[in-house]
């Protein structure tokens, strides 16, 4: 099995890189959790104009088809520039419709999720995920409760989020679209696809904190040198190196067995999911420690991908709910 990215999918990942680096990310993010979702929304934009969300949409409803792979790499840039809203939900919208086998519900919502026009939301309801993300800047919430799907009315009041930039709020009431075991199925399918982008947004979160966090060591300087000289925080770095080069590969296998349509794909995620976001906590311990005071402020940009990095620890599946899985398989 080949872990690489080809030459393509590596020159993906650096229009995307270059491309969310001019944007300006942080003060989208601001923005997003202050409730003013336009500049989120033009990176949205831009995104879909890259073809990120068609990635996950069926060729003939103006997608890629379906390619994990690409979603990866994509996800890994989204996480690098921590863009604000939705993402994830979104694309599992789309592999949930595109999975249900509802013609009628999939020629409605993808084309738009596919052009950057619609952003879903996805709550596969249950006691220990009662909230939608963003429901207040999407322009659809899809409840799965069951063997049930709807798409939910009004929600309720928003509720904090250890990354003030993940708005959490109860679904309300609302249509039912389909009901029956295929819905299951689909839902299933959808919450693999959102662990695996989530564990490549925490993959690329992490890269970021360990290149501030190493930029910073090199210029801060305490007793005449260089902090980045110290044994200590030179064991630290190179701790936090290891967890994330470890994790890549796993999320590319992943993906591959996603692609494949491979019995274990399940497991596959499940290990990704919870050793990417571990590394990307051990990242953001690191930069915290590292930067000292300086990182527990929320004026540095630092802090925003240190919340989400906790935040996307239990987005998808817990640590524990993944390693059970992976057991259990």
């Amino acid at each position: 099995m080949r872990f690489l990215l080809d030459d393509e999918q590596r020159e993906f990942a650096r229009s995307l890189d270059g491309m969310l680096a001019a944007a300006g990310t942080p003060a989208a993010v601001r923005a997003w959790a202050e409730g003013d979702h336009g500049p989120g929304r033009a990176l949205w934009t831009r995104l879909a104009q890259a073809g990120v969300f068609g990635l996950a949409v069926p060729e003939e409803h103006d997608g890629l088809g379906m390619l994990p792979v690409e979603l990866a790499v994509a996800f890994t840039e989204s996480g690098r520039h921590a863009v604000p809203g939705p993402l994830v939900e979104t694309v599992a919208t789309a592999a949930l419709l595109d999975r249900l086998g509802d013609k009628g519900a999939a020629a409605d919502w993808l084309p738009g999720i596919a052009s950057g026009t619609t952003v879903a939301s996805l709550c596969l309801l249950s006691p220990e995920a009662p909230y939608a993300l963003d429901a207040d800047a999407a322009d659809a919430v899809f409840v799965v409760e069951g063997d049930t799907l709807r798409l939910a009315g009004e929600h309720g009041t928003l509720q904090p989020s250890l990354d003030p930039a993940r708005r959490l709020a109860r679904p309300g009431a609302g249509t039912v679209l389909a009901r029956g075991p295929q819905v299951s199925a689909a839902a299933s399918h959808a919450a693999d696809v959102a662990a695996l982008v989530t564990a490549a947004q925490a993959l690329g979160l992490g890269r970021t904190l360990l290149d501030r966090t190493v930029e910073y060591a090199r210029r801060r300087t305490q007793f005449g040198v260089a902090i980045g000289s110290f044994q200590a925080v030179k064991h630290r770095l190179a701790d936090t190196l290891i967890a994330l080069e470890f994790a890549q590969p796993l999320v590319h296998a992943a993906a591959l067995a996603l692609a494949a349509g491979a019995p274990d794909a399940g497991r596959e995620i499940a290990a990704a999911k919870v050793t990417s976001c571990e590394a990307a906590c051990t990242a953001a311990r690191t930069a915290l420690q590292v930067h000292g005071a300086l990182g527990y402020t929320e004026e540095l940009d630092l802090s925003l991908w240190i919340r989400k990095a906790r935040a996307l620890r239990s987005a998808w599946g817990t640590p524990s709910a993944c390693r059970a899985r992976v057991l259990a398989a």
